[in-house]
């Protein structure tokens, strides 16, 4: 059953400053703490900050994104196989479910994973069941935007970002198939990050992660962060973003020693370049510089978050659960 919660809007003013970092401490912080370990984390996450339920009763939760025009925010369900939408008026209602209509033979599920927004307000999905990007127009119908990469099927797309250009950059592991990286029905022979542009080119721009996840922008669109959800190395990268693609990749985030359920998922950035970042035991904050300044820790592994409202609301997805929280960092919402 899902339960709908109010959200009390908190306010601070803060200075941002380097300052030297603190002995970690746990506060209480609605239905779940707050973890802070620099003192730079207080010009983001306020004192009183209160984590919220939002609704519940979901199998596997990804997204959210939120659609200023109307106020409305977005999320999928993978293995629910559906899009919902939440608006203050009216709560939970369907989007679309089910979103695929095919039986999933050999698959791990068919719903979408990630979903965005582009320029015009139209989402698009990676969606498991047909292994293709799509768009959905505004009439309802639906555009593929890639499913084949040099004639061979894409593995099983998972989540996707926007450029402001409306190049579309999104990855690619196996996770969508059963046996994953040995399913008979894998035909790519790499887990890429791939880029779409807006006459519908395709380019496979680096096959060397082992398993590619969440991804997301730098503020002035130079840097791509991506999740790297297991394998030698577990955490995230950070590339230069170029022209010609993806350049000087470098690990920006090791999660050896993180402790806490999940794995290197989801992102989104706050205007001063912070990354938010769904992983082993919350939403990890990390400076653009590597440090990792606190932790917002709902109930539940999470899977991804999303800037709303007025940009000071973050939105998270567990995986049973929505969940905001509201802070005096700011992000970009569409």
């Amino acid at each position: 059953m899902r339960r709908l919660a109010s959200i009390a809007l908190l306010s601070a003013t803060t200075i941002f400053a380097t300052l030297p970092a603190v002995a970690q401490t746990e506060t209480p912080a609605g239905v779940g703490v707050v973890v802070r370990l620099d003192k730079r984390l207080d010009a983001l996450v306020p004192a009183g900050a209160t984590i919220e339920k939002v609704a519940d009763g979901f199998v596997f939760l990804e997204g959210p994104v939120w659609r200023s025009s109307d106020s409305r925010l977005f999320y999928s369900d993978l293995r629910g196989n559906a899009i919902y939408q939440w608006t203050a008026a009216d709560g939970v209602r369907d989007y679309s479910k089910p979103f695929f209509a095919g039986d999933g033979t050999g698959l791990r599920g068919v719903g979408p994973n990630g979903i965005a927004l582009d320029s015009q307000g139209r989402l698009l999905a990676c969606v498991y069941g047909s292994r293709s990007v799509i768009r959905i127009e505004k009439d309802g119908t639906r555009t593929t935007l890639a499913e084949r990469y040099q004639g061979k099927r894409l593995n099983s797309p998972n989540d996707l970002v926007v450029a402001r250009d409306g190049t579309v950059y999104f990855t690619d592991p196996s996770f969508g198939l059963e046996g994953t990286d040995n399913s008979p029905l894998r035909e790519q022979t790499v887990n890429g990050v791939y880029r779409i542009r807006p006459n519908g080119e395709i380019t496979l721009l680096t096959g060397e992660q082992e398993r590619p996840n969440g991804l997301v922008f730098s503020p002035d669109e130079r840097i791509l962060y991506v999740a790297n959800s297991g394998g030698a190395f577990t955490g995230w990268y950070a590339y230069d973003v170029g022209p010609a693609g993806l350049s000087n990749k470098r690990v920006f985030f090791d999660l050896a020693g993180v402790q806490g359920e999940g794995g290197a998922d989801g992102m989104k950035v706050d205007l001063a370049g912070n990354v938010y970042a769904t992983g082993p035991g919350g939403v990890l904050i990390i400076a653009p510089d590597g440090k990792h300044l606190g932790t917002i820790r709902p109930p539940e592994a999470l899977t991804n978050v999303g800037w709303a409202e007025d940009g000071r609301t973050l939105y998270i997805t567990g995986r049973t659960a929505l969940y905001r929280i509201r802070l005096s960092a700011r992000g970009a919402t569409n």
